[in-house]
This record gives C-alpha cells, structure tokens and sequence, in this order.
C-alpha cells in the first residue's frame, strides 16, 4: 500500500471519530470513566493488570488517546501526561474533560506514524485500542513511539486480538463463524454516498511482533485479558457470551534496550 493510499484512510478514520465521538462516549462513556484506564472491552483497568507501573515523575505519551481518560488517570498519579490523537472531535471531549478534571495534560493533534516531538521525550508510552486498528502500517507507530522514547522505555499497547478478525462482528455466542480470512490483506470498511468514511485494519501476529522486533522493542508480555467477573457491557462483538469462545483482545507491553 503506497503512503498516499495509507494517508487516506487516516483521513477518513480522524472525520469518523469526529462525527461519531458524541454516540462513542454516550454508548461508552459510563464504562471508560472520567480519569480512568480501561485497557480493553473485557473490563481490564490498570489498577487490576499494573502494566504501566509507578508513573509518577514520568514523561508519558497516551498514543490515540481519544477523549484522553487514559493520559488524567496518569496525571492524577503524578506523571507528566500527553495524549495525542487526530481526530480534532475527540481532541474536544479530551480538552473538556481535562478542564473539568483540573488535572495537567498535554493535548496534540498528530498523526501517531508522525509524531511531533523530538527523540527521547518520554519514558513511557502506551495505548488502549488508540491509532493500531485503523492504519495499515502499525510498524510506522511503533518506529515513531521507539524514536521519542529514552533508552530502556516502555510501550504497552491494546489493540484488537487478530483472530477477532475472522468472525462475525456479532457479541452472541451463537453466531460464532468464519467471515473473513486471517491474513485477509483488505480492510474492513464503511462508505457513505461512495465517500469512504471508515476503514479498520487486520494485523496479525506476524505484523505486531515483527513490526515491535523491527523497530527495537524487547518484548516483556503478552497478554490476552478474559472477561471481567461483573462486567455486563456489550461492546460491539465483545460481550460476556462470546468471550469464552473467541479472544478479543491482545495486550503487548515492552522496552527499548
């Protein structure tokens, strides 16, 4: 895929969130909380995984930070947060959620394959389900979050498990078949009057792990998170019935030498 083509669906994917943020955090909002990291639709927070660790006196980049709940909940243990996002919508919800918190956050409007900070800014990054799904080359991320980060910081990141990728995008556990090929090299996509105005990608275990290996990473964990004992939301396929059956989400946390 040429960088032109790459470019558009990014495009496309900073209008969807835009115009979807106010139905997101309607839908949503009650369960990502106002300072709140919830890493995945399965109800793992970081206070029950601690992947992060001790933040505070830290730099830390939320990538894809959305409405930025991830990037207060740092700030509100002491780490010097910023989250960076491209779709100007959620960039919104992010600054008036910061301003009501009162907490200090650092906002960006920024493509995360094009970061805009000067190598080794922070010393930690992470991301819950931000930017990865919706580009094409998550290798660009990671060699972008690798350049600003210092020697020996972190990157933990959520994003959709790939075999999430070959069912039916259906929460009910009878509906559990095969729709689409594992290494299916299309994306998903949704137009509108022949405008493309949503694009999601399939990244495979291939890609997430050369893509980290190639840009430096040392791989510490990887997690795929169950279904949280009382969680009763129904996050599009994601849901209590389904989760036995079909993993989700894939959590990677890992470090530059």
């Amino acid at each position: 895929m040429t960088p032109g083509h790459a470019d558009h669906y990014a495009r496309a994917n900073a209008r969807f969130w835009t115009g979807y943020r106010e139905d997101y955090l309607a839908e949503h909002g009650a369960v990502l909380g106002e300072s709140h990291l919830l890493w995945c639709p399965e109800g793992l927070t970081e206070e029950d995984a601690g992947l992060l660790g001790d933040v505070a006196g830290l730099d830390v980049l939320e990538v894809g930070c959305g409405a930025a709940q991830g990037s207060r909940w740092v700030a509100a243990r002491g780490g010097r947060a910023t989250g960076v996002d491209l779709s100007p919508g959620m960039l919104r919800a992010a600054h008036d959620g910061v301003a009501s918190s009162g907490l200090d956050v650092t906002l960006v409007e920024a493509d995360a394959r094009s970061l805009p900070f000067p190598p080794r800014s922070f010393d930690l990054a992470f991301t819950a389900f931000g930017a990865i799904p919706f580009v094409p080359d998550p290798e660009r991320i990671f060699a972008e979050v690798a350049r600003v980060l210092r020697p020996g910081g972190r990157w933990v990141f959520s994003t959709s498990h790939p075999m999430r990728w070959v069912f039916a995008d259906d929460p009910s556990a009878q509906h559990i078949r095969v729709v689409r090929r594992y290494f299916d090299p299309e994306p998903y996509t949704e137009h509108r009057g022949g405008e493309l105005v949503y694009a999601e990608f399939q990244h495979t275990l291939t890609d997430l792990v050369g893509g980290l290996l190639g840009a430096g990473f040392a791989i510490e964990s990887v997690l795929e998170p169950e279904w949280v004992e009382g969680n009763e939301h129904v996050w599009g396929a994601w849901s209590k019935e389904r989760a036995p059956f079909v993993p989700g989400t894939l959590i990677v946390s890992s470090h530059l030498p």
